[in-house]
């Protein structure tokens, strides 16, 4: 196992740099130039370079800017308040109905935006004060705050879905099928425990949580204005990526432009938030594909080391068997979780996971919605979850720590109902590879 040692020495290094604070790209980076010192020695600069070029001529990156871009605008358009308003005035008389509002309206801006992070953020800031003079209790925010924002995972059309499918050279209509149903299956799981926490805590009585009655004519007129146009934009985008109508990039310049016609008929556009939805669309891209460059070089020199052999001679030697070994790498990326960003995840496992997979016979669209659930999965799980510190921005300061660790709880175990009815039934993942 001699020839092993560099290998083995990486991944404990980049947690060790990432844990002290550096950032993540230049982590990856910089750990990838040293350890090809001694395998490229003087040239090792150049051939570091040309992954550059390659991660820029990946045609299924190109969609990346463009959905950030989306969900740029759609923050910052007016688009947000009328969809809660319409959501809250249909949900309202149901038990919990503020929470189920806010599940629903997530659901719909996950696939507006696509971005982990950006939805909760957004949601957070009109949800919460609501849903305290409501007086919910502060867990119950947190935690469907959290799942909320964390629908922007495995509600298509998603970021991580675009990386994962360019990374595993896979279908990105087939994967984006993939996650559909597992998608509303996790949505619906949310809906129901906020109803069964609402009828037990009493937030369904407290009278304060209650809009004024809505004439049907005025619910059916703020439907056609705020509910509407987004939900058809989202359809329109996913449902000719599934049909192959529209490639994932013509799909998304459809769902950006449709986007600012919205914003346009809604009295919103200007030429400052088109800058700011500009700015924030080239800081993230940045950062995003960064990552990628710098997960690309470390991954293929921890190849060049042999780490793809010795995780193939580490799953051999533990003979755990096609199924077990599938469940070994899903726990790797959970707990690849507890440290790393969703991006990070997938460029150092995805290179090295593919060929196993292979190898095993496990169908790829299925292993890969598996890992889209464990990913979203982890970005909810304490210590480091990285739901609650997004949620820590936007929230008061009486809504502990310790209400939004146990506020996730329940929905992580929602999330985990998910990924057994996904493993117990195949068919929900891979039926979108017929099409």
């Amino acid at each position: 196992m001699d020839e092993y040692v560099l290998a083995a020495t990486m991944v404990p290094v980049l947690i060790m740099m990432i844990i002290i604070g550096l950032p993540v790209a230049f982590s990856l980076i910089v750990l990838s130039f040293a350890y090809a010192l001694p395998i490229f020695g003087d040239i090792a600069g150049l051939q570091l370079y040309n992954f550059i070029d390659q991660v820029s001529s990946n045609y299924a990156l190109s969609a990346v800017p463009i959905f950030v871009f989306m969900g740029a605008v759609i923050e910052r358009s007016g688009i947000a308040e009328k969809l809660f308003i319409a959501m809250r005035m249909w949900l309202d008389r149901f038990p919990g109905g503020l929470g189920l509002a806010t599940i629903a309206m997530c659901a719909i801006f996950a696939a507006g935006t696509g971005i982990v992070g950006a939805v909760e953020v957004m949601v957070g800031m009109m949800a919460i004060p609501a849903m305290l003079k409501a007086r919910y209790k502060h867990d119950l925010i947190s935690g469907t705050i959290c799942a909320g924002g964390s629908l922007g995972t495995i509600i298509p059309p998603s970021i991580v879905v675009v990386i994962y499918a360019s990374l595993a050279n896979i279908s990105v209509g087939a994967l984006f099928a993939g996650i559909l149903i597992p998608g509303l299956i996790m949505v619906a799981l949310f809906m129901l425990y906020i109803v069964v926490a609402a009828r037990r805590g009493g937030e369904d009585r407290d009278a304060v949580e209650r809009l004024p009655e809505v004439p049907l004519g005025e619910k059916l007129r703020l439907t056609a204005v705020a509910i509407v146009p987004p939900l058809v934009l989202m359809i329109c985008i996913i449902g000719s990526i599934l049909t192959g109508i529209a490639a994932v990039t013509e799909a998304a310049a459809v769902g950006a432009v449709g986007v600012l016609i919205l914003t346009t008929l809604y009295g919103k556009l200007s030429f400052s938030l088109l800058w700011e939805s500009l700015k924030v669309t080239g800081l993230l891209t940045s950062m995003i594909l960064l990552i990628v460059v710098g997960g690309t070089m470390f991954t293929s020199i921890f190849v060049v080391h042999g780490g793809g052999t010795m995780v193939s001679d580490l799953i051999d030697w533990l003979s755990v068997g096609d199924f077990g070994t599938m469940l070994l790498l899903l726990g790797i990326v959970f707990i690849l979780g507890a440290v790393l960003d969703w991006v990070s995840i997938l460029i150092i496992a995805l290179p090295i996971f593919a060929p196993i997979i292979k190898s095993t016979g496990i169908d790829e669209t299925w292993f890969a919605v598996l890992v889209i659930v464990v990913i979203q999965t982890s970005y909810l799980t304490p210590p480091m979850a990285p739901s609650i510190f997004y949620l820590r921005a936007v929230a008061p300061p009486e809504m502990s720590f310790g209400a939004m660790y146990r506020g996730v709880l329940p929905f992580i175990f929602c999330q985990i109902i998910t990924l057994v009815i996904v493993m117990l039934f195949p068919q929900i993942a891979i039926w979108g590879t017929s099409l």
